[in-house]
């Protein structure tokens, strides 16, 4: 079906052919808002996470431009002075918080979504007959479950993975080298594995279909569609 065979008036649906357009330029629009502001929020809090990561590199270069680290005390982990592994522990912390936005921010595009889908429902069950005869489909969906929130392998769910690994990866190397620990592959990769799996473990329960949420009341007792 071509847009030529579709017919030049829409005076035979049950709404007004103004107030069909109006549903489908809604439609559209919302869900182009949404997935745009999805967007433009993910690629802000990584830029604020690369940031925040890239600060204890900055701050080493710049100490080692005044000449006041000697750069030959960079070669050997014993060597290196206790501050930078403190910059580098509180910057790993830090990127937690970007980390928790970015988690939130998904589910918040993923329930509006929901609710957009929940709102196609009612006018795709109205006018289902006359898209069939027109042969024409909004092509979008309609299933108020859909998206997940809780998609690992999707785009948001491995920035957020990723995330993780790297925010691991600069506590445990802080933590260590505060505390005088030797550097220990096998110590290393344990420790920013541990740290890892907390991220995840904060993800899953945050992000997670399945998690108990307090749900908004409802006096007139609609069905609540979404999990």
């Amino acid at each position: 079906m071509t847009a030529a065979a579709l017919p030049e008036r829409l005076d035979g649906l049950p709404v007004e052919p103004r107030e069909f357009i109006q549903l489908v330029s809604v439609d559209f629009a919302g869900t182009y808002n949404v997935y745009l502001a999805a967007k433009d929020e993910r690629l802000k809090m990584t830029r604020l996470s690369m940031s925040l990561l890239a600060a204890p590199f900055a701050a080493t270069i710049a100490l080692v431009s005044t000449k006041v680290i000697d750069p030959a005390a960079l070669a050997s982990w014993a060597t290196v002075p206790w501050y930078l592994f403190a910059v580098t522990a509180a910057f790993g912390l830090l990127s937690v918080l970007p980390f928790l936005r970015l988690i939130e921010a998904v589910n918040a595009h993923m329930r509006t979504a929901r609710a957009l889908n929940n709102f196609r429902l009612l006018y795709v069950v109205q006018l289902k007959d006359h898209f069939s005869a027109l042969g024409w489909t909004p092509n979008l969906p309609v299933d108020p479950r859909y998206p997940e929130t809780y998609a690992p392998l999707a785009w948001p769910g491995i920035n957020v993975m990723m995330l993780a690994l790297v925010n691991g990866s600069y506590i445990a190397v802080g933590v260590l080298g505060l505390i005088g620990a030797a550097p220990n592959a096998a110590l290393l990769a344990v420790v920013v594995g541990l740290l890892a799996l907390v991220h995840y473990f904060v993800y899953y329960v945050r992000a997670n279909v399945s998690r108990q949420r307090r749900l908004p009341q409802n006096p007139f007792h609609f069905p609540n569609v979404e999990t």
